[in-house]
């Protein structure tokens, strides 16, 4: 069994809209006083705060502030694991000498979501629209149908949108039949990324392509008047165009990934750094344009559910280093897109990077597997 998300826009009415917008406060508020239990605990007694004491805060909270008797118990469980979440990763910063900080207190434009933890009770189905506790019958717009039995439910608002996000348990799908067919890919900013095969997939460049329109409407944002409503509302257009961006991007991802799961059985990708790569402020808004993290993370995703495998391998001189005889090129630079070898091998920097991944990757694949597949006379491997 797996599970597998649903996110649908919903069209609360205006009424519902306040409701939804005060829940979200009292949530915020919750979630912030959450933060302040943790570090007082942390700092005065160096423990964590027991599930009992995050009761106690509830039930006194829910008696103090009257808008709260309207936010369903669920919603509280969850903004307590959500601090959780925030703290443990704090713990793993100072464990690993990072840059810790502590977790940040949520402001109204960064809380964008609330969790029923289980799904009947906070949110159910009603009929063609879903029903929410202490804001009613909400109408929904399902563009797909749902697959599964629905675990838990989360209300996002962003941009002044709102969405219902169901997470269902489902079945497992019956791995694709084997292709035959390996594949590595190099990463890249010029192009998406090359392949062993030769081949290019271009950047699609969706922020570099919206520059402009950004450009317009934070030149309007920047005439608007503090704490106005044009402001607000320019706000919202500014905030809908990134989500624009950022949607756009995802579909891109999900097809593209769909595609090489589909069609080979082993996917070679170099592990990159890109926290760290993004610091290079030539490079850093192209490589976050091009979305290679998440790239990377629904094509793993998709390929355990297809019964595909996907390794990473170091980057260290993948490009430098000849992929037919295994000479290193000391003197290659970035500027260099070509590489010509003393064994003859005359190919573009990419291709021979990709070709290298492949080969890093392939002693590593699963052996029952590679053996079935050694002959293919389409390996990309020369």
């Amino acid at each position: 069994m797996g599970y597998r998300a649903y996110k649908y826009r919903i069209y609360p009415s205006v009424t519902q809209g306040g409701d939804l917008l005060k829940m979200f406060a009292v949530a915020r508020h919750y979630y912030n006083m959450c933060l302040d239990l943790w570090r007082y605990i942390y700092q005065t007694e160096k423990r964590r705060p027991t599930s009992e004491e995050f009761e106690v805060m509830r039930k006194a909270y829910k008696k103090t502030i009257p808008a709260a008797k309207n936010v369903h118990s669920h919603v509280f469980q969850g903004l307590a694991k959500r601090s959780e979440a925030a703290y443990q990763a704090f713990f793993r910063r100072v464990k690993a000498g990072e840059k810790a900080g502590y977790p940040r207190y949520k402001g109204a434009d960064r809380f964008h979501s609330i969790e029923f933890k289980q799904y009947g009770t906070g949110v159910a189905l009603d009929g063609r629209r879903i029903r929410i506790s202490g804001v009613g019958r909400v109408r929904v717009r399902w563009h797909r149908a749902m697959e599964g039995v629905v675990k838990t439910a989360e209300i996002v608002h962003k941009a002044g949108q709102w969405f219902v996000v169901f997470v269902c348990e489902v079945p497992d799908k019956p791995e694709l039949p084997k292709t035959g067919q390996v594949i590595g890919l190099d990463l890249g900013v010029a192009s998406l990324f090359t392949t062993s095969d030769g081949d290019k997939v271009e950047h699609p460049k969706f922020y570099q392509r919206s520059q402009k329109r950004l450009r317009v409407l934070n030149r309007a944002l920047a005439r608007k008047k503090q704490g106005g409503k044009n402001r607000r509302k320019t706000k919202r257009w500014v905030q809908r165009h990134h989500n624009h961006i950022k949607n756009q991007r995802l579909d891109y991802a999900h097809k593209l990934s769909y595609t090489l799961v589909k069609h080979y059985d082993l996917i070679a990708l170099e592990e990159l750094r890109v926290q760290n790569m993004v610091r290079n402020k030539h490079l850093s808004k192209s490589i976050l344009d091009a979305g290679w993290s998440i790239f990377t993370t629904l094509l793993t995703n998709k390929a355990v559910e297809a019964g595909r495998q996907v390794i990473l391998v170091n980057p260290a001189y993948t490009s430098k280093t000849c992929s037919c005889c295994g000479a290193l090129f000391e003197d290659l630079t970035l500027a260099d897109r070509w590489v010509e070898c003393r064994c003859g091998l005359s190919l573009d920097r990419d291709h021979n990077a990709a070709i290298n991944i492949l080969t890093q990757a392939l002693p590593l694949w699963d052996a029952e597997v590679r053996h079935n597949v050694e002959g293919s006379k389409d390996s990309s491997v020369p």
